[in-house]
């Protein structure tokens, strides 16, 4: 068993544990979050949807977020990545949620966000939490990290923790 099913597992029992739903709202993710997710037999228990929202009109259109906030901070910021938290669990109903926005590469990158560069935000409640990560290697390499990143957030979320530690 790969290091991602084991920690969508792990997830799971926390969120049955809870009798806790959660949702994903992802970027440059592209679903790798939901996918880990769903590898799990029974995580229909647990797991309410997932938001792909690739482009910044759908981020606006699916997960309600402003979009003024492109213009001023960008996709890959705090301040969206909030956003797309709040509006996955508006939309679904699921009391926790995990988003992320980031340049995989290999091109896209500024000096202020280079490739690698991914906001991740978590929600439980009205909390929210968000933490940015630099992350190392190729496209593929940047979009693993942060799969496992969503989830390990997501589980000590669930079980009452600070979602990043570090």
């Amino acid at each position: 068993m790969d290091a991602l099913t084991t920690l969508a597992k792990r997830l799971g029992a926390a969120l049955l544990a809870q009798q806790a739903q959660a949702t994903t709202a992802e970027s440059c993710t592209g679903g790798g979050i939901a996918e880990a997710i769903t590898r799990i037999p029974g995580s229909s228990a647990w797991f309410e949807s997932g938001y792909v929202t690739y482009s910044n009109t759908q981020k606006i259109a699916q997960l309600g977020v402003p979009a003024e906030l492109f213009a001023t901070v960008g996709a890959v910021s705090r301040e969206v990545v909030e956003a797309m938290a709040r509006g996955a669990q508006q939309h679904s109903g699921a009391r926790f949620a995990v988003a992320v926005s980031g340049i995989a590469g290999p091109d896209g990158g500024t000096p202020d966000k280079p490739v690698g560069t991914v906001w991740l935000a978590w929600a439980d409640g009205p909390q929210v939490h968000a933490h940015r990560f630099q992350f190392a290697g190729d496209r593929a390499e940047v979009r693993r990290q942060s799969v496992e990143a969503a989830l390990n957030g997501l589980i000590r979320l669930a079980v009452g923790e600070n979602p990043f530690e570090g």
